[in-house]
């Protein structure tokens, strides 16, 4: 006998091939049989009357990574259909870190982790894995190997170009925690320290990872003022070493660059036609969220925090910042405040929990200070010891939704955990199917839920998640198209989605009608 049947379900399978209506039985944790005869009998039969059942979707670009430790159940994540996350994102990770170095990254992971608190570190992948093994997550959880993590690990935060034998020792890091189970390799050029790699250090990480077919995932250099030579770095360091690429949160950012996805699309169609197997993904919002510190130039990070927060209290550093930021002197900088515009960069939170600072934009503080927007920012930065969160206004919506429709992009929240989060990590999947699809048409149903289950699980080698198909491991999400919403906003986010009814992780249901039921089947996900 089954261990559920789910009976009367519209299926959809996660390939993009049409919706049937159909039974679907699940046994030790695996699907047992996909019918549209007589349903098996089962200890628990759910009447779907209807409903849609699908893989549980795959998230592409996340960052729980520390949060695994504090909400195992990763409530936001599940409450949308998530039953796979991958972490590791941006090349910022947990791992590997020794112990001499655990205070100043745990610092610097700060932000990611949401917390006044360090972020715990660990000095192998391995022990970061078995660490959220023992935490029992709700969810399944992959890790992607973490560039700034490896060469922070090799280098410390020194600002410049890695010598031959830092190299090796990247490249032996890098090979390391592909043995422990890494997904494949992320870098975010826009963060410290991996902003201070070159192509040759991307290149030559990129032939450690070429052997074993996993990808090389990036936070491109630049996605607004340098798109497209960055896109073209991006596109060559595949091409040459013979990887799979994945862009992470392909977006247009600036006014300079708003209106233009079809010809940033065409980049990645043409590389796709010299042979790199190259997708991304996205989410379906005009606005990012990062660290208040990556609208400062390279320069200023080059020494650590502490070497930072010297520079934003110095004048002559400060005169320096300033001409950077508005006379976009450091070519394929990602000028973020010059190019969007400090009126469109938003304060989420601070360390300091300040009200008279969180939801208010750089210009509407600068006002309240009565001074200049940009001396505004760095004395925040200051006086908040760089903690600050914020959420950058920065695309267009024709694009968000250009790109979205594109067969090579799949779905990623890219939510960062605080106090006053951006909306996208309560609200990126049911905003998918309430708006996009159901709303707007942009693409069908079943198009949609490929884009969050098989193009996911297939970038990251997940052979047996993302598509509904006997054998496969049992994650499913059921679902009712015509009520799924989103409340959450940039003014209130934590909110939970509706019409998401039932998740399935391994074989176990985890969300119930809609209700948390205290299961933690989750595990890690090692290659």
């Amino acid at each position: 006998m089954s261990d559920i049947v789910f009976t009367d379900a519209r299926i959809v399978d996660g390939t993009g091939a049409p919706s049937f209506r159909g039974h679907v039985s699940v046994r030790d944790g695996r699907i047992e049989q996909v019918t549209r005869g007589t349903a098996p009998e089962g200890h628990k039969v759910v009447d779907l009357e209807g409903a849609v059942l699908a893989p549980g979707f795959v998230e592409a670009h996340s960052h729980s990574d520390f949060e695994v430790f504090v909400d195992s159940a990763l409530s936001p994540k599940l409450h949308q259909g998530i039953t796979t996350e991958i972490l590791g994102q941006d090349g910022l990770g947990a791992a590997p870190v020794s112990a001499d170095g655990a205070k100043e990254w745990s610092n610097r992971m700060q932000t990611l982790s949401g917390s006044n608190d360090a972020a715990p570190t660990f000095e192998t992948v391995e022990a970061y894995l078995d660490a959220v093994d023992n935490a029992d997550p709700a969810l399944n959880l992959g890790m992607l190997a973490g560039h700034g993590t490896i060469r922070f690990e090799a280098m410390g935060m020194a600002g410049r170009t890695a010598t031959s034998d830092e190299l090796d020792e990247m490249r032996a890091l890098l090979q390391e925690s592909l043995d422990h189970g890494c997904l494949g390799l992320s870098t975010g050029l826009i963060y410290h320290p991996q902003i201070h790699s070159d192509t040759e250090e991307l290149r030559a990480l990129c032939e450690v990872l070429s052997p074993t077919n996993r990808p090389f995932v990036a936070h491109i250099r630049s996605e607004g003022h340098w798109l497209f030579e960055a896109m073209y770095e991006f596109i060559s360091v595949g091409y040459e070493t013979d990887v799979p690429l994945h862009l992470s949160h392909f977006k247009l950012s600036g006014q300079k660059q708003h209106g233009k996805a079809d010809l940033a699309l065409a980049f990645l169609n043409i590389a796709r036609e010299m042979g790199v197997d190259i997708t991304a993904d996205q989410y379906p919002y005009v606005a990012g969220s990062t660290s208040l510190s990556a609208v400062l130039p390279p320069w200023v990070h080059g020494d650590g925090a502490a070497k930072t927060l010297e520079h934003l209290q110095d004048p002559e550093s400060r005169m320096r910042i300033a001409a950077d930021v508005e006379e976009f002197r450091i070519p394929f900088w990602e000028n973020d405040a010059g190019t969007v515009g400090w009126e469109n960069i938003r304060i989420c939170d601070v360390g300091s929990g300040d009200p008279d600072i969180e939801g208010k934009t750089i210009t509407e503080i600068a006002a309240d200070r009565d001074a200049d927007p940009l001396e505004t920012c760095l004395d925040l930065l200051v006086e908040e010891e760089l903690d600050v969160r914020i959420v950058i206004f920065l695309g267009c919506e024709a694009d968000v939704e250009t790109i979205f429709e594109s067969p090579v992009t799949c779905i990623g929240s890219d939510g960062l955990v605080s106090e006053n989060p951006h909306p996208r990590l309560y609200g990126t999947y049911p905003k998918i199917i309430g708006k996009f699809v159901r709303e707007k048409n942009l693409v069908s149903l079943e198009e949609a839920v490929r884009k969050m289950t098989s193009l996911p699980a297939r970038i990251y080698g997940l052979q047996s998640k993302g598509v509904l198909r006997e054998g496969q491991d049992a994650d499913l999400v059921s679902f009712r198209p015509e009520w799924v919403a989103t409340e959450s906003s940039y003014d209130d986010p934590k909110q939970l989605p509706s019409g998401i009814d039932h998740v399935v992780v391994d074989g176990e249901f985890v969300l119930r009608d809609g209700e948390q039921t205290g299961r933690r089947p989750g595990r890690t996900i090692r290659a």
